[in-house]
């Protein structure tokens, strides 16, 4: 896992009218949060990582490298662009994630006892239900 901090300037902000709540409020004010962060201008990554990063998410960013991430959850402009930020932060964790190799493992003898003397129940159960041939 790769720790990272975007500097501020990085991220570009822009504000929407919002679709959240708010009443008549929403039809007002540009509450809701849009943020811009340029994956190929940054330089928070080295080239590797940012190539991983554009594989990664390639459905979601623009043709220029932008990924854009919108919040309207709160009412407040201040708490939108600050869920963006995490928004962003989870985004690029996610993508980075590396999963732990399996090792595969046999299964132990008692678990396999288990499993043959469970059908074996299972079989006389349904031969039970057979009928009698006479």
């Amino acid at each position: 896992m790769i720790a990272f901090e975007i500097p501020f300037h990085e991220m570009d902000f822009t504000y929407a009218r919002s679709r959240g709540p708010g009443g008549q409020n929403v039809n007002k004010t540009n509450s809701a949060a849009i943020l811009r962060w340029n994956l190929f201008s940054s330089h928070v990554f080295n080239e590797e990582t940012k190539a991983k990063l554009a594989n990664k998410l390639q459905s979601q960013l623009t043709v220029d490298g932008d990924l854009l991430v919108r919040s309207e959850v709160h009412r407040d402009q201040d708490q939108n662009r600050s869920e963006c930020i995490r928004k962003l932060h989870e985004i690029l964790r996610k993508a980075l994630f590396v999963p732990r190799k399996r090792i595969a493992t046999k299964p132990t003898r008692s678990s396999q006892r288990k499993r043959v003397e469970s059908k074996v129940r299972r079989s006389e159960v349904k031969q039970g239900r057979q009928k009698i041939k006479l």
